[in-house]
C-alpha cells in the first residue's frame, strides 16, 4: 500500500525549497497555499487510488510486442486517460497551449507521486512533457499548431530518439540519416535503440522527437539535427492520415520498469519516414537538451517516488513482523522487528535520504522555475547557472539513493524480501535502471565537475558553499541540544566540500584533467550529501511554528543523516584528492587480455 505523503511535500515545497518566492511573483498571483495544498493532495490521491494499484499487475504482465504492436499492462489505458482527463499532463506547460502554466516546483511534487505509484507509468508521459518543452521553445508555429495541444493534454505521447547501438553516451557515433526533400520535409532512416514508450496502445498517434545527422552535416555533434515524426502522419485539418514508415522491431526484457515498453525502433524501412525539422539544421543537440536536463530531473525524481514507496512498503513490514526480544521490551512474546536498533538504524537512514532526495530535487526545480521570471540578466544567469549546478546532483544522488534505499528496503524484510511475492524486490529491480538513462551518474559528475564547478569563475559554487555555511551556523546559534551534533558535522562536511572543490578547480586550471575526472563521482557525492545534510537542517529549523511532534521527526531526521551518512565525506574528500594516481595506473585492458 502507497499513502502519498502529502503534508510532507507540501511542507518541503514551501519551507524548504522556497515556493514562496514563486508566489511573490506576478506570474503566479493565483497560487496561494491552499491551490497548492489542493493540487498536491489530489496529485497524491489519484497516484496512491489508480496508479499505486496497477504496479505490481505491471510487473507481472510486461509489455508484450504481437504482430507489430505493442499492448500495456490491464488497467494502464484506463488510468492514463483518467490522468489526462484530470489536466496532469499539461500542470507546467504554456496556457497558451492548453497548459495550466504552474511552477516545475508542482510538477516535481506531482511526478514524485506518480512514481511512487509507479516508475512504469510516469516515465512515459515525463518524455511527452519533455517533448512539450523543446516544441515550446524550438519548434515553428506551423508544427506548434498542428501537434503541441494535443501533446500538451496528452491525447498524444511524445518520445525521445537518441541512442543507437554504437552510440550510447558518445553522440558523435550517431549514424542515423536524413534527407532533404524538395517540399521542406524530410527522409529519417536508421536504427535507434532504448526508445522508452516507442510504441503502445495508450494513444492513437506517438510523436517520435529523433536526431539524425544531414548529409552535408558537420562531423561530431555540431552536425547532429532533430526532427519530428509522427507514428501517423496528420492532415492540415488535425485528421490522422497513413502510417508513417516508422516501426517498432522489439522490446527489451528488462530488470525492471516491466510496464515501461523500451523499444527498437526502425526508421525508413520502406523509402524513409517523413520527418519535420525542429529548429535548425546542424542545430539539433542543443534543441534536445531542452528535453535532456529537464529529463534528468525527472529520473532523479523517479529515485525519490520508488524511494519513498520501498520506504513505506518496508515500514509497515517492519511493524507487523515480529522476531526476538528487542532492548527493553517488557510485553510477553516477541518484538516488532521495527524496535531492534538495527532496524531503526535502516528505516532512519532510509527515510532521511528520502528526504534528501526531495529536498534536493524540489530546491532544483525552484532554481529552473527561477530563471524564468527572474527581471534582469544577473537574475538570470545566476539562476540558470544555479539549476545547471544542481541537475547532476539532483539526478545522480536522488537515483542512487533510490537503489540504496530499495536495497534496504529488501534487507528489513530479510529472506522474505528476496521473494518477489513480497514487493520489496520489484522496487530495487525498478530503481536500478534510474542511475544509468539519461545521462549515466557518472557522465553527471563529470557535467558537474568540467561545466559546472568553472561557472562564472567558480563563483556560483562558491556561493552554494557559503549557503551552507549560513544553514549550519544557524543550527548552532538555535541552542537546540535536540540537534545534537548536527551543526559540527555539518561544517566539517562542508570544510570537506570546499577541499574538494579546491582540488578540482586547481586540477582544471593546471591541465591535470584526468585527476579531476578520477574523482568526479565522490566529488558529487560530497556534494550532494552537504546540501541534503543542510536542507534537512533547514526543514527542522523551519518546523518551530509546527506541531511538536513533527518538530521533534525533523530535527531527529537532520541529526541522524548528520551524525551517521555525512561522516563518508571525509572518506571521499580523501578519495577525491589521493586516488588519482591509482586509478590512471590502472590497465583493466591487460588484464582482460
Amino acid at each position: 500500500m502507497y499513502r502519498a505523503p502529502v503534508d510532507e511535500i507540501a511542507f518541503t515545497l514551501k519551507h524548504v525549497c522556497g515556493l514562496g518566492d514563486l508566489q511573490q511573483n506576478t506570474r503566479y498571483a493565483e497560487l496561494g497555499d491552499d491551490l497548492v495544498d489542493a493540487i498536491v493532495a489530489e496529485a497524491g490521491r489519484f497516484a496512491a487510488e489508480e496508479i499505486a494499484p496497477l504496479n505490481a499487475v505491471a510487473d507481472k504482465h510486461g509489455t508484450p510486442l504481437q504482430d507489430g504492436k505493442v499492448t500495456t499492462p490491464p488497467g494502464w489505458r484506463e488510468a492514463y486517460h483518467a490522468w489526462i482527463d484530470g489536466g496532469w499532463n499539461g500542470l507546467s506547460a504554456d496556457p497558451e497551449s492548453g497548459g495550466q502554466g504552474l511552477p516545475q516546483m508542482l510538477s516535481a511534487a506531482a511526478l514524485e507521486m506518480w512514481n511512487s505509484g509507479s516508475m512504469s507509468f510516469a516515465i512515459g508521459p515525463t518524455l511527452t512533457i519533455g517533448a512539450v518543452e523543446a516544441m515550446e521553445k524550438h519548434a515553428s508555429d506551423e508544427l506548434k499548431a498542428k501537434y503541441l495541444a494535443r501533446l500538451v493534454s496528452g491525447e498524444w505521447m511524445g518520445t525521445m530518439n537518441l541512442t543507437e547501438p554504437q552510440a550510447g553516451s558518445d553522440l558523435n557515433a550517431l549514424r542515423a540519416r536524413a534527407e532533404r526533400n524538395d517540399d521542406g520535409t524530410y527522409r529519417i532512416f536508421g536504427q535507434k535503440i532504448f526508445i522508452t514508450y516507442g510504441d503502445h496502445d495508450l494513444t492513437d498517434n506517438i510523436i517520435h522527437m529523433v536526431l539524425a545527422r544531414l548529409p552535408d552535416a558537420p562531423a561530431g555533434t555540431r552536425g547532429i539535427s532533430l526532427f519530428l515524426v509522427p507514428k501517423f502522419l496528420v492532415g492540415d485539418d488535425g485528421a490522422l492520415g497513413a502510417r508513417n514508415d516508422v516501426r517498432v522491431a522489439g522490446v527489451e526484457h528488462k530488470m525492471g520498469i516491466h510496464g515501461s515498453p523500451t523499444c527498437t525502433m526502425i526508421y525508413g524501412d520502406d523509402g524513409g519516414a517523413t520527418g519535420w525539422l525542429i529548429g535548425e539544421e546542424n542545430r539539433g543537440l542543443a534543441c534536445m537538451f531542452t528535453m535532456m536536463n529537464n529529463a534528468r530531473l525527472a529520473v532523479g525524481i523517479q529515485g525519490l517516488g520508488v524511494a519513498e514507496r520501498a520506504y513505506q512498503h518496508a515500514l509497515n513490514y517492519a511493524v507487523e513482523r515480529k522476531q526476538g526480544r528487542a532492548p527493553g521490551d517488557k510485553g510477553e512474546g516477541m518484538s516488532p522487528i521495527a524496535r531492534h536498533p538495527d532496524i531503526k538504524r535502516m528505516l532512519l537512514t532510509m527515510k532521511s535520504k528520502t528526504q534528501v532526495a526531495r529536498a534536493i530535487c524540489y530546491a532544483c526545480a525552484h532554481a529552473i522555475d527561477m530563471t524564468s521570471i527572474a527581471d534582469d540578466d544577473e537574475g538570470r544567469t545566476f539562476w540558470n547557472e544555479r539549476a545547471g549546478l544542481l541537475t547532476p546532483i539532483a539526478k545522480a544522488l536522488s537515483t542512487d539513493f533510490g537503489v540504496e534505499v530499495a536495497s534496504l528496503g529488501v534487507q528489513i524484510h530479510g529472506g522474505m524480501g528476496y521473494i518477489e511475492e513480497t514487493g520489496a524486490a520489484q522496487h530495487l529491480r525498478d530503481a536500478r535502471i534510474a542511475p544509468i538513462y539519461e545521462g549515466t551518474n557518472g557522465i553527471q559528475s563529470i557535467d558537474l565537475v568540467m561545466r559546472k564547478l568553472p561557472q562564472s569563475g567558480g563563483t556560483q559554487i562558491n556561493g552554494f558553499i557559503a549557503e551552507l555555511k549560513a544553514i549550519a551556523d544557524e543550527v548552532a546559534a538555535s541552542n537546540r541540544p535536540e540537534f545534537g551534533a548536527t551543526a559540527d558535522r555539518l561544517n566539517a562536511s562542508i570544510r570537506d566540500l570546499e577541499e574538494a572543490t579546491e582540488f578540482m578547480l586547481s586540477a582544471q586550471a593546471e591541465g591535470r584533467i584526468a585527476d579531476a575526472l578520477s574523482g568526479a563521482t565522490p566529488y558529487l557525492r560530497v556534494a550532494g550529501l552537504s546540501l541534503g545534510g543542510a536542507l534537512l537542517a533547514k526543514g527542522a529549523l523551519r518546523s518551530v511554528s509546527e506541531p511538536a511532534a513533527r518538530l521533534a521527526e525533523r530535527t531527529l531526521l537532520a541529526r541522524s543523516f548528520c551524525e551517521t551518512v555525512l561522516g563518508e565525506t571525509a572518506g571521499l574528500k580523501s578519495d577525491i584528492v589521493l586516488s588519482a594516481e591509482a586509478i590512471q595506473a590502472f590497465d583493466a585492458e591487460a588484464l582482460a587480455s
